[in-house]
């Protein structure tokens, strides 16, 4: 799916939002220039965290659950995609491989991530998402965006102006 419509991303952390204490995904380009957060529920934030922290579960939680049951019926999670944003609301897809078929399912972007994690497929995000979300701005020179440098306390700062419907998706 790396096409320019779409550019691979990785999770590069969670964190909190100050005002309204709501988990929030912060996803990375390779070449770290480009961030994209999305406010999430702290159900899925938990699952997120467990599988990048390594913390194995007396028992399955649901996303391990969803790749137990695709592994034993023969599929796997072939990549997820953050497809659009309709609203201050991201939509995503997750598609599997099941025998020699691509099926692409509907999904929550957190729960899509999760999925992907567990699953150590690649997170794909719309160009057309990442220019809709504010966070990223041209900058002075007119070129793509440049938030290699942005210190931890800078993007506390970006986040603290933010406003969760900025960019929260609606459950």
């Amino acid at each position: 799916m790396k096409s320019p419509e779409s550019i691979e991303m990785t999770v590069a952390g969670l964190t909190l939002d100050q005002v309204t204490r709501t988990p929030i995904v912060v996803l990375k380009d390779s070449e770290n220039k480009l961030q994209l957060p999305i406010w999430i529920g702290l159900l899925e934030a938990t699952a997120m965290a467990t599988e990048l922290e390594g913390i194995k579960m007396a028992r399955p939680m649901t996303h391990d659950l969803m790749k137990n049951l695709l592994g034993e019926l023969g599929g796997t999670v072939k990549r997820v995609a953050i497809t659009e944003l309709k609203e201050n609301t991201y939509y995503a897809v997750i598609t599997l491989l099941v025998g020699d078929r691509e099926v692409t399912m509907d999904s929550r972007p957190s729960d899509a991530i999760a999925m992907a994690l567990r699953s150590k497929t690649p997170i794909y995000v719309a160009r057309e998402v990442l220019e809709q979300s504010s966070v990223l701005q041209q900058t002075d020179e007119g070129n793509d965006p440049d938030f290699a440098n942005v210190s931890k306390e800078k993007w506390g700062e970006i986040l603290d102006k933010m406003s969760p419907d900025d960019f929260k998706y609606k459950m």
